[in-house]
């Protein structure tokens, strides 16, 4: 991975007091996050918490309408933040026609001091289809191979966006047991999830969001013991309250 730049107890990425707007929607409402090296951080909630909108302004994707937004202590739309990033975002189009290998060797070009293409296949676990073209693999598949593009470039922070949605339960686990070998290397990774025991086996920590605004945050453990010793899905349904018209009229904002 490249040398950070950044004193070593600053955080990866932060929002402080991060505002979001959209129209008459508040997506975000004066949001405090920070990403610390080394962690996984799985942001939780309802959809239309703001956790796509949390994911845009700390890769750069948009710019908070007030507070601010760092990446590797830089503007994330910064090119030397946004190339220590890996992401693998919900929407993720690539051209079909290349095969997996060479869509890796293509990506792997954006970045200054990326992996060998066979060590990004290896780390990913995307062998078997490598040299399948893209737009012949299964929906599983591709989200898989869109995991590979994102740790391409050697990032120091890899940001996952539902990585796991319409993985059948052993890559699931596969991708579980990437995510830990990134972190094992030193590496950082903001995770959202609608799969709660995902959170609960992978996160270091937990934020939970509600209405664009923190409601819980802390270890798994933490989180459990604020709602009385529940189990996290149980936590995190009486912590974060959202009623399903609230959920509706904000799920296309946020």
């Amino acid at each position: 991975m490249p040398e950070p730049h950044e004193p070593h107890d600053s955080p990866v990425a932060a929002l402080a007091g991060a505002t979001q707007t959209y129209g008459p929607v508040v997506a975000l409402d004066r949001l405090n996050l920070e990403i610390r090296a080394g962690e996984v951080l799985a942001l939780l909630g309802p959809n239309g918490a703001g956790k796509t909108t949390t994911i845009q302004l700390l890769t750069g994707l948009a710019r908070p309408a007030g507070g601010g937004a760092r990446l590797f202590g830089r503007d994330p739309q910064e090119r030397g933040a946004r190339e220590r990033l890996g992401a693998m975002l919900q929407v993720g189009k690539v051209p079909e026609t290349l095969s997996v290998r060479e869509l890796i060797r293509l990506f792997s070009s954006y970045y200054p001091k990326p992996l060998a293409v066979e060590e990004t296949i290896r780390r990913a676990g995307i062998g078997e289809f490598a040299d399948r073209r893209f737009g012949a693999l299964s929906g599983g598949q591709q989200r898989r191979a869109l995991f590979g593009l994102a740790l391409c470039g050697n990032p120091d922070l890899l940001v996952l966006d539902e990585p796991t949605t319409g993985l059948d339960v052993e890559s699931r686990r596969s991708l579980w047991a990437a995510v830990r070998a990134f972190r094992a290397r030193g590496g950082s990774v903001l995770l959202t999830t609608h799969h709660i025991e995902e959170a609960d086996a992978l996160a270091d920590r937990i934020v939970l969001l509600a209405r664009g605004r923190e409601v819980a945050a802390g270890t798994p453990a933490e989180i459990k013991a604020s709602a009385g010793g529940a189990s996290l899905e149980e936590a995190y349904l009486a912590l974060t309250g959202f009623a399903t018209s609230d959920t509706d009229s904000r799920e296309e904002a946020a």
